[in-house]
């Protein structure tokens, strides 16, 4: 089961890396497809900075959390995607979805439910250490 976890974890972050690597080369592209329209510069370079952030930082943590088996690096990811799912769960109960809305909701349900059961499965730092 540790394996199946771990597997499919990288295999996410993999997903993961390709869609930072089209907000890095073809952000406008990219964007439309979340349901998003830059305007100007400004708005394309923040879909290319923020959401290339966004999904590396994520894919690197599951990656070397996956790798090196370490619960805690599996964290950063699992927090970044439940904000990520959090705020699409409120924005549905403000102001409503439209067609589409669930499909990024269930991925990221599927990235935190992953990332959890792993933690729940692997080594985890204790008080005073540093992972490296």
């Amino acid at each position: 089961m540790r394996k199946f976890l771990l597997g499919a974890i990288v295999l996410l972050a993999l997903f993961d890396l390709v869609i930072a690597a089209r907000f890095l080369f073809a952000p406008v592209s990219t964007a439309r497809g979340f349901g998003l329209t830059p305007l100007g510069p400004m708005g394309v370079a923040v879909l290319r900075a923020d959401f290339t952030a966004f999904f590396v930082v994520g894919a690197a943590a599951m990656i070397v959390g996956a790798l090196r088996g370490s619960g805690t690096m599996l964290l950063v990811a699992a927090a970044l995607y439940a904000i990520a799912l959090t705020g699409r769960i409120v924005t549905s109960l403000l102001i409503g979805t439209q067609p589409g809305f669930w499909v990024p909701v269930a991925v990221e349900a599927v990235h935190v439910a992953l990332l959890m059961s792993a933690w729940r499965t692997l080594p985890r730092l204790r008080e005073g250490e540093i992972a490296l």
